[in-house]
């Protein structure tokens, strides 16, 4: 496990406030390599885009050992870290979770609070004990896993305008999960400048936010005090458009 610890140290000491760490979120080996050539020093997948790519639709639809078996794959093809995107864990306990996710060579995860099976969101108290549960089991393996804990108030509240009345039960979330052991909290869907600011300044601790092109730039989040950007679903999206460009210019 000394490589695997190795890696997740250097997972963790890139979230800085200030000085993002940037994700171009992936989907399997050949994307992961070219995320490498690039120079971006951390591989993410994107859980979303893995799923589709399996001929399954997001949301825990597809098996959970076809995803890491492509997680394994991506980590396989590069010599960098690798954070995992395993939506809210498939329904398995955090030790079974961990081991599945060190064993297909990833050290760092995001794990959601979304409630796949009875749909909504999960209460905060049981995810943050949820959190506890693998950080103690990572530290059980030996393996610093670096825990990137989605808060989803955001995604639920489907407008951006209604943010701002789910805002507080977002950062109390947010708080629970970094005491519980979290590395990284993920408000994804936040997007509001002033909003994102106030998180990172309420919660004190590294955030992570999905970039948008109509949203901030990179340097402006950076500026507000975001330590980690993904992509989310950005690369595969203008993936799929390149290729329908292509086949249109070809018809």
């Amino acid at each position: 496990m000394s490589g695997l610890a190795a890696h997740a140290k250097t997972l963790r000491d890139r979230h800085q406030r200030g000085n993002p760490l940037v994700l171009p979120n992936v989907w399997d080996a050949a994307t992961a390599g070219l995320v490498a050539e690039a120079g971006f020093p951390v591989v993410a997948t994107s859980s979303s885009a893995v799923a589709n790519s399996l001929g399954f639709p997001d949301g825990e639809k597809a098996p959970a050992d076809e995803i890491f078996a492509a997680v394994r794959r991506v980590a396989n093809a590069v010599d960098l870290p690798v954070t995992a995107d395993v939506e809210a864990g498939y329904g398995l306990p955090a030790d079974e979770l961990v081991a599945a996710v060190l064993g297909a060579g990833a050290v760092g995860v995001n794990i959601e609070d979304s409630d796949h099976t009875a749909g909504g969101l999960r209460a905060a108290e049981w995810q943050a004990e949820r959190i506890g549960r693998i950080r103690k089991a990572a530290d059980a393996a030996g393996v610093p896993l670096v825990v990137n804990a989605r808060v989803d108030v955001f995604v639920r509240a489907d407008d951006p305008g209604r943010h701002g009345e789910v805002f507080a039960d977002g950062v109390e979330r947010a708080k629970r999960y970094r005491d519980a052991g979290a590395d990284c909290i993920y408000p994804i869907m936040l997007a509001d400048p002033e909003l994102i600011a106030e998180f990172v300044r309420q919660v004190d601790f590294p955030v992570n936010v999905m970039f948008r092109p109509t949203g901030p730039t990179i340097g402006e989040l950076g500026d507000l005090g975001v330590a980690r950007i993904s992509l989310a679903t950005g690369v595969w999206r203008a993936s799929l458009q390149a290729v329908r460009d292509l086949l249109a210019g070809l018809r």
